[in-house]
């Protein structure tokens, strides 16, 4: 289920939620009862290739050419 960031803009606080993407925009009371909160726009980070070479990291790029792998640079 995705999490969601909150702030109150009463006393500040930052809360997560979980709930399912159809409840994303609705509103969502502060852990404290305050009830004047707003969504947070989170950023997600998803690094990789998703292909792993022998070692177990990222695979090397193939291809011939300067820094294409063939000359070791």
């Amino acid at each position: 289920m995705p999490r969601y960031e909150f702030r109150c803009r009463a006393c500040g606080d930052t809360f997560e939620v979980n709930r399912p993407m159809a409840a994303a925009g609705e509103p969502a009371a502060c852990p404290q009862g305050h009830a004047d909160t707003v969504k947070l726009l989170s950023a997600i980070a998803v690094t990789g290739r998703g292909v792993a070479g022998p070692s177990g990291g990222a695979a090397a790029p193939g291809g011939g050419g300067c820094c294409g792998g063939a000359c070791g640079c």
